[in-house]
C-alpha cells in the first residue's frame, strides 16, 4: 500500500493557564503566535509556512494530545485510511478542529499513541528574516517527538516497516552475545530524525523538540529564565548529545510538560546510510560530554490521551528494565 509521510509537522499539549502559557512559549522562549481563542493558543516557528507547529490546548490536566504528521498529497489520506482498516486500528476521519488544519485522519497505533495525518494546511507568512521578531531561542520549527513504550522493538519495527520510517541510529545493550534494543531515532525528512522511541514505561510522551536558531540563542533562553528567576524550568542542559551530535536544552513548561531546544546535528541523505549503533553503557551515548540526566528525566513523563475516550490511555512496565543502573 502506498503512501508518502513527509515530516512531523505538529504536536498538542494540554495545560491548564493559556496566558501562562503564553508567557512562557512566546514571550520567554520566542515562539510565534499565530492564533489564539478561548481554549486554544496555536503557535509556529519562524521558518514555519504552516500556521503551527504546536497547539496548546486549555484543559484541567497537563499531558499530550497528540502529534500530527504532513503527507504529501489528499490520496495517501485515503491510503493511509485503508492501511488503518487493514492493521484493525481504530481511526477516524473527521474535519480538524484545530485552525488551518483541514480533513484529519486520527489513528490509535499499535502502541496506544494518539496520531493524525493531515495534507490541507493554511499557509502564513515566512519569518525566516523578520529579524526584528527574534527573541528568546528565535523557534524556528518543529524538529521532533519522543515516545515512551514497553514494546520498543515492536514499535521501532512497526514504524519502519508501515510506515516507511528509516533508522538513524540506535541504542542497545548486549545480553548473551544479542543486541537488545533501548531507543530507535527514526527519520522521514533528511535529517537525523523526526521521531525517537525509547524503552519505558508507557504509552507516555517524553517531549517535543524544536529548533533554536543557534546554540548562543538556545544559551540565552537559560540567561532569561535565571534573570526571571524561574530556573526550575530548566531540567536537564544545556549539553550537547551523543546521539544526533545536537546541542541541548530540556525545559519543562509551567504545567510540567517537557519540551527540547534543540540544534546542530547532521543531514542524512545517503541512499546507503548505515545507521549508527550506541552502547547503552557509553556515558557520551545521552550527553557527549559524559555528564548524566537527571533522574526526574527518566522517571517522568506525560501522559497521553485516548482518542475515543478523551481518558488517559492505561500504561505498562517495560519488559527490559525501565533503566538501567549505569546510567542512574
Amino acid at each position: 500500500m502506498s503512501f508518502s509521510i513527509v515530516r512531523t509537522s505538529h504536536a498538542e499539549y494540554f495545560v491548564r493557564d493559556l496566558e501562562k502559557a503564553e508567557a512562557f512559549y512566546v514571550d520567554t522562549l520566542g515562539f510565534t503566535l499565530s492564533g489564539r481563542d478561548q481554549e486554544h493558543l496555536y503557535l509556529r516557528g519562524l521558518e514555519d509556512r504552516v500556521h503551527h507547529n504546536l497547539v496548546l490546548t486549555l484543559a484541567d490536566h497537563a499531558g499530550a494530545g497528540h502529534v500530527a504528521f504532513r503527507v504529501s498529497s489528499p490520496e495517501d489520506l485515503n491510503a493511509l485510511e485503508n492501511f488503518a482498516n487493514g492493521e484493525g486500528l481504530w481511526h477516524e476521519k473527521t474535519a480538524s478542529p484545530e485552525v488551518g488544519i483541514g480533513e484529519v485522519l486520527r489513528v490509535r497505533d499499535p502502541f496506544g499513541f494518539p496520531v493524525e495525518f493531515f495534507y490541507s494546511a493554511e499557509a502564513v507568512p515566512w519569518m525566516l528574516q523578520s529579524y526584528d521578531q527574534y527573541h528568546g531561542a528565535a523557534v524556528m520549527r518543529l524538529y521532533h517527538v519522543n515516545y515512551l513504550t514497553p514494546e520498543i522493538e515492536a514499535a521501532a519495527r512497526w514504524y519502519q516497516d508501515k510506515l516507511h520510517f528509516r533508522l538513524s541510529e540506535y541504542t542497545v545493550s548486549v545480553d548473551d552475545g544479542r543486541d537488545r534494543l533501548w531507543g530507535a531515532w527514526l527519520r522521514l525528512k533528511q535529517s537525523s530524525h523526526d521521531l525517537a522511541i525509547s524503552n519505558g514505561i508507557g504509552p507516555r510522551f517524553h517531549h517535543a523538540s524544536f529548533i533554536a536558531e543557534s546554540q548562543a540563542s538556545l544559551l540565552r533562553v537559560a540567561d532569561i529564565l535565571a534573570s526571571k528567576g524561574q530556573v526550575s524550568h530548566i531540567e536537564r542542559g544545556p549539553g550537547r548529545h551523543g546521539t544526533t551530535n545536537a546541542f541541548f536544552l530540556y525545559l519543562r513548561d509551567p504545567d510540567g510538560n517537557r519540551l527540547e531546544l534543540f540544534t546542530g546535528d547532521y543531514l542524512a541523505v545517503e541512499p546507503d546510510w548505515q545507521p549508527i549503533r550506541w552502547d547503552l553503557n557509553d556515558p557520551r551515548r545521552a550527553t557527549f560530554w559524559g555528564g548524566d540526566a537527571p533522574r526526574k528525566w527518566f522517571d517522568e513523563a506525560m501522559e497521553v490521551y485516548d482518542w475515543e475516550t478523551g481518558k488517559p490511555m492505561s500504561v505498562h512496565a517495560p519488559r527490559l528494565p525501565d533503566r538501567p543502573r549505569s546510567v542512574e
